[in-house]
């Protein structure tokens, strides 16, 4: 079982790079950033109180200065950039990483962002349909010097990428749970996939993922799982009732609670397990200190 460490984007940018150097020091094996502009709030609602690091930028500045760990989004809004450029970009954040990024790409669903920002929100429809053809497209843009793709959202004559990643392929992770458009999309193109979600939800739409894999002749073993999911290391309930009232999953209780969970997501078959500092503290030095706790406690189990 790996661990992954997804500091929040809307930390001051000091605390960020503190955690995600941290987690490089101390043993984690991922470091995962959040693509979005605003907080999320309905659209016309003032969402001008909270800051929110650009993704793209804060993951090249982690390419060059936090070595070893991988590196990804989680995940990169696939409406909020033409996906030729984002593929330019994934290419370039692999070279400076020394082969060590992950696209995490997603359709994109945050609205009140698009609106702000100017951007087309469209149907849910319309943004899978976007995503399908951007996953196809930059995948190809990947493996060949050249790139002709005549879509009805994207359209390419003779596109290059070069330079080229250093990873072949450079690998895609596609975050969401939607059983009929996005598990089918993951097992067309996905090298990993992500969801929210307790072992049981896990199990589930593994197996239709599977399916799909089946129907589109892919071995399901060539993609990995992992799962998002809160920490909260304490037994007591007046804590843990709000955050599992969250709608999120939530990893917490006792150590010996917290490591039966654990053993549940190991025997669900899932790879990773990243955990968010939403849940760990006020600022950088509680959040170090709850995310040692973790890894010295918990996670030398299951290595």
């Amino acid at each position: 079982m790996r661990f992954g460490f997804w500091p929040a984007a809307s930390n001051p940018w000091a605390e960020v790079l503190t955690e995600a150097r941290h987690a490089e020091r101390t043993g984690w094996d991922r470091i995962w950033f959040a693509d979005h502009f605003m907080p999320n709030k309905p659209v016309g609602e003032d969402a001008s109180d909270g800051l929110v690091h650009e993704s793209w930028t804060t993951l090249a500045a982690f390419a060059a200065r936090i070595p070893r760990v991988r590196l990804g989004h989680m995940v990169s809004g696939n409406t909020y950039r033409h996906p030729t450029v984002t593929a330019k970009m994934a290419a370039q954040i692999d070279i400076i990483s020394g082969g060590r990024f992950i696209l995490g790409l997603g359709a994109a669903w945050q609205e009140n962002e698009h609106h702000a920002y100017g951007i087309h929100f469209g149907s849910l429809k319309e943004r899978m349909d976007r995503f399908e053809e951007a996953c196809k497209l930059v995948t190809e843009m990947f493996r060949y010097q050249k790139t002709n793709f005549s879509g009805e959202h994207y359209q390419l004559t003779d596109a290059p990428l070069e330079p080229k990643p250093i990873q072949t392929p450079l690998p895609l992770m596609i975050g969401g749970g939607g059983e009929k458009r996005t598990l089918r999309i993951t097992a067309q193109y996905a090298n990993e996939w992500n969801v929210w979600g307790t072992p049981e939800v896990l199990v589930h739409k593994q197996s239709v993922l599977d399916a799909h894999c089946r129907d589109v002749g892919r071995d399901p073993a060539e993609i990995e799982r992992s799962a998002c999911l809160l920490l909260m290391m304490t037994d007591n309930e007046d804590v843990l009732g709000p955050a599992r009232g969250s709608g999120r999953p939530v990893l917490g209780g006792s150590n010996d609670e917290i490591k039966r969970t654990v053993q549940e997501y190991v025997d669900a078959g899932v790879d990773e397990l990243i955990i968010p500092d939403f849940t760990m503290g006020a600022n950088a030095f509680e959040r170090t200190e709850y995310m040692d706790r973790f890894i010295e406690e918990i996670a030398p189990e299951f290595r």
